[in-house]
């Protein structure tokens, strides 16, 4: 069912069982595993169907520290949400992910990579992906062109990928709005949560629009799934009954701000032409591809965080520059559109050039950023035209990731020497190792927010417990990225649905 908040009475009372705060990945996927209860859901998105510049204003904020790209672009605001633009990279977590690792502080998951599983592959089938396997050999077996480098497997291994086309406005929409016990509010956007006098239980949630209309959501259990930048917003800027917000006795809401760093780190110079079918991806064409990744031993041993290395012909490189201003004054919903016209105009001016592309590479890191409590996520003075406070993101890293995308480079470089299969070059900013800064140009994020409503069993050292519920709400839930205690190598879309449907199957039990 499908009501526009926009066109009901002023001062309307809304009530169901459960109530979801966003719809997007997360906040979709636990509404469709709620299809066949007899328990009413209020889904409350804060745009409508279609793109509204107005509605995405309201993510506007402020960024420093590490150049960012601006608040705006980093989400879109409509029902299905950013999977209107992604690019459906997907691939589990590695055990080491939820491991404590005495090198990285703040690491460890209080949930290991079994308690995920069965979530996991529930999340391949709402993200339309094949199989829930993600081994090379049976990948290797059903497409038999997917030839690897002939690597030390205890050093180096293949980490695959499946590609998914959902973009869940489209896919999910009818399904919604066709469901009699889903309850879809657009143009409905959460302002305050309102809690009992003892601040343990939320009572409502307070919603608006630029009609100017206000309306009061009650239910017995809710849940947040706004992304992870506006979770934390939305819990700092409820500081009417407690002035640091809800769920932020302990100052760590919007804390622990993670991305994915995505980096031009090295070029890869063979000795003979290679088939690097395995290692390569096409927008809506491939099934499967791997990057190359390091051994949980080898990331023990040398002390590294965990990240992957992709390959791009360098002939089709030089013509893609690092664009961090892209979007920034443009429609975000093209992001993809763009970047796919930017990868097919340099692969022209390639093939012009006739250069030989099977001999030398461009090599890409993705990895993760250790947790840092200065990276973070806060409120600001100036607020929307709601009246909500705006964020402001100060992006912060370490010299961790530095040092381990260096040290990535010097031993995959000395396994293609070892091998004889060809050398690597590390680029210029790497080879300083008198700065360990990754204040560069060339260092993009993924536009992968993770982090600031972290999940652990200690109320000290994160907002949510195991079943992301906030410490200290009995009915206050998170749903998303936001809840990562630390980001793995992998894009987060695949693991923040599985989590939120684990955090769905844990709501069942209490309802």
């Amino acid at each position: 069912m499908h009501i526009d908040a926009r066109e009901l009475a002023n001062n309307s009372i809304i009530e169901g069982d459960i109530c979801i705060i966003g719809a997007g990945a997360a906040g979709i996927s636990i509404a469709l595993d709620w299809l066949k209860t007899p328990y009413k859901v209020i889904l409350l998105e804060g745009g409508g169907f279609e793109y509204d510049d107005e509605v995405q204003n309201l993510y506007e904020g402020k960024t420093t520290g590490q150049k960012y790209y601006p608040l705006k672009s980093g989400r879109l605001h409509y029902f299905g949400g950013t999977t209107g633009h992604w690019g459906g990279m997907c691939s589990p977590l590695d055990e080491i992910d939820f491991k404590e690792r005495h090198w990285i502080e703040n690491s460890g998951w209080p949930i290991n990579k079994q308690d995920l599983d069965p979530f996991y592959e529930k999340a391949n089938k709402v993200l339309e992906l094949g199989p829930y396997n993600y081994d090379f050999s049976y990948w290797n077996k059903n497409l038999p062109n997917l030839i690897p480098f002939p690597l030390n497997k205890k050093v180096i291994w293949n980490k695959m990928w499946q590609y998914s086309k959902a973009r869940f406005g489209r896919l999910y929409k009818e399904t919604i709005i066709e469901a009699k016990k889903i309850h879809l509010y657009t143009y409905a956007n959460a302002v305050d949560v309102k809690t009992e006098s003892n601040l343990s239980v939320v009572n409502e949630v307070i919603v608006k629009n630029h009609f100017g209309k206000i309306h009061t959501v009650k239910a017995k259990h809710f849940i947040m799934a706004c992304g992870t930048i506006q979770n934390a917003r939305m819990l700092l800027s409820s500081n009417s009954q407690t002035p640091k917000g809800l769920g932020n006795e302990n100052d760590l809401v919007g804390r622990y701000f993670q991305e994915h760093l995505e980096v031009a780190s090295a070029e890869l110079w063979l000795e003979k032409p290679f088939k690097t079918d395995l290692y390569s991806w096409e927008y809506g064409v491939t099934k499967a591809s791997a990057e190359l990744a390091f051994t949980e031993e080898v990331q023990f041993k040398e002390e590294i965080l965990n990240g992957t290395i992709s390959l791009q012909p360098l002939s089709v490189a030089k013509y893609l520059k690092p664009k961090l201003h892209t979007w920034k004054d443009g429609d975000p919903r093209n992001s993809l559109e763009v970047m796919m016209n930017d990868l097919n105009n340099a692969e022209e001016k390639a093939l012009k050039e006739k250069g030989n592309i099977t001999y030398s590479y461009q090599l890409n890191t993705r990895i993760e950023q250790a947790p840092n409590p200065n990276s973070r996520v806060t409120i600001v003075k100036e607020r929307d035209e709601l009246g909500v406070p705006r964020a402001s993101l100060n992006w912060e890293l370490t010299s961790l990731e530095k040092y381990s995308i260096r040290r990535m480079y010097q031993i995959l470089g000395q396994q293609m020497g070892v091998f004889n299969i060809g050398r690597i070059k590390l680029n210029e900013f790497l080879r300083d190792e008198t700065n360990n800064s990754l204040l560069d140009d060339t260092v993009n994020g993924g536009w992968h927010h993770m982090g600031t409503t972290r999940m652990s069993i200690d109320p000290k050292k994160g907002v949510v417990d195991v079943n992301c519920k906030v410490h200290g709400i009995t009915n206050l839930f998170i749903a998303g990225a936001a809840c990562f205690p630390t980001s793995g190598a992998p894009n987060p879309t695949l693991t923040l649905v599985a989590l939120s449907l684990r955090l769905s199957d844990y709501i069942k039990k209490l309802i």
